[in-house]
């Protein structure tokens, strides 16, 4: 099995833009991604059958955890987190994580890597086809009749006599796990964890995020 890169959980903080040394303007994506709190280490010879670490990120009220929660949280020293997420990683990536352990910004990443950003995309509610696919639409001419933003014809005849699965049709647009791939890491804010990733990343501002070192770089 191919090694699975590390990665770290955080928050779109919002866009704006930086100066390169050309003196030109580069939009970038803040996201802050830490402190993460490595809660438990997970190998394929335990009893969870996988290698994985699981980390925490953010804060939030003891109450709003279970008892079960708080004790998983507890046996490593970990605070009341809001988020928990894992990352899938060979065996011989899991040495650098001990549970218990406070990850930031510049303990995974450094300015120049290429990362991939994962987050759940914005909804934008019930959308036709031209919007959702960029679907072409209708002819524009005096003999066209309501019909201008149609997704056109969707039968397949007797055979097989049905609307083949995953056609093309309206729907709900957004609100889906989306990942966007080899993104240049600019710039490191080690003091506050922000990261500041070249061009867009999935999601709304406040939107949880995971930064993991790019697969296919």
């Amino acid at each position: 099995m191919a090694s699975i890169k590390p990665g770290l959980l955080g928050r779109k903080i919002g866009m704006t833009q930086l100066f390169d040394d050309k003196g030109d303007a580069v939009g970038v994506t803040v996201i802050q991604v830490g402190p993460n709190h490595v809660v438990s280490v997970k190998t394929s010879d335990g009893p969870d059958g996988y290698d994985a670490v699981q980390l925490g990120f953010g804060t939030q009220k003891d109450f709003r955890l279970s008892a079960a929660q708080r004790g998983h949280l507890a046996k490593a020293s970990v605070p009341t987190v809001r988020t928990l997420g894992e990352f899938r990683l060979a065996k011989a990536d899991l040495a650098r994580f001990t549970p218990g352990a406070i990850l930031g910004a510049t303990d995974l990443f450094k300015v120049g890597d290429l990362v991939d950003v994962t987050g759940t995309s914005k909804g934008r509610g019930f959308a036709g086809v031209m919007k959702r696919y960029s679907f072409r639409g209708f002819i524009r001419s005096h003999g066209t009749h309501e019909y201008f933003r149609h997704g056109g014809s969707i039968g397949t005849r007797l055979t097989p006599g049905h609307v083949m699965k995953g056609k093309k049709m309206p729907g709900h647009k957004g609100n889906a796990t989306s990942t966007v791939q080899n993104l240049q890491v600019v710039r490191i804010d080690a003091e506050n964890n922000l990261v500041f990733i070249k061009g867009g990343a999935p999601g709304a501002n406040g939107g949880n995020v995971r930064v993991r070192l790019a697969i296919k770089s």
